[in-house]
């Protein structure tokens, strides 16, 4: 499995970023998240999925992402310049913690869940999983955590992007709202 953390440490691309993480309590989320907001970058990143060409990294660009309490996956919003949100990336993990620095970390479980604004809802890196089943890099829990996690996202959370967008967009307002009273204003 791939430990990663919040701060994105192994995209070597973002040449300057404001790194922001909070714990957020509000009506519609409950949770660590943390925003990246993309200053400067070596170059934009594009992804090509499912034919469709996916800008990921660019200036002005944010990432959110959102770890709810208690639940095994992480969910990141890719912002555009204008706030809005333009696709979900959806991690499924193992166990998470936060690190010595303050900092959150989590346990990639190979699995995630691509979602468009649209509401299309595509897997990804299904063979990724199988591949560390198979190479015991996970255990056979792990692997049905993973799948277990993306059929109760889609039958849940996913069902209703309406829902998603809120909990995105209420933990972006937070951010803000924590900016401008650091700011005084």
């Amino acid at each position: 499995m791939k430990r990663r953390r919040f701060t994105y440490d192994e995209w070597a691309g973002l040449l300057k970023q404001n790194f922001c993480q909070q714990r957020i309590d509000n009506m519609h989320f409950k949770g660590m998240a943390r925003l990246i907001t993309m200053e400067e970058v070596k170059e934009p990143v594009i992804w090509n999925f499912h034919n469709d060409e996916i800008l990921i990294c660019d200036n002005g660009m944010k990432w959110l992402a959102m770890m709810p309490d208690k639940e095994y996956y992480v969910i990141s919003a890719l912002l555009n310049s204008k706030n809005e949100i333009t696709l979900w990336y959806i991690d499924m993990i193992a166990e998470s913690g936060i690190d010595e620095d303050g900092i959150v970390y989590y346990y990639d479980l190979y699995l995630d869940l691509v979602v468009y604004p649209d509401g299309k809802v595509y897997t990804d890196d299904m063979d990724e999983l199988e591949e560390a089943l198979k190479n015991k890099d996970i255990s056979r829990e792990q692997y049905n955590l993973a799948i277990d996690t993306s059929n109760n996202l889609r039958a849940g959370l996913l069902a209703d992007r309406k829902k998603l967008q809120n909990i995105s967009m209420s933990c972006l307002q937070e951010f803000f709202m924590e900016k401008t009273s650091r700011r005084g204003l």
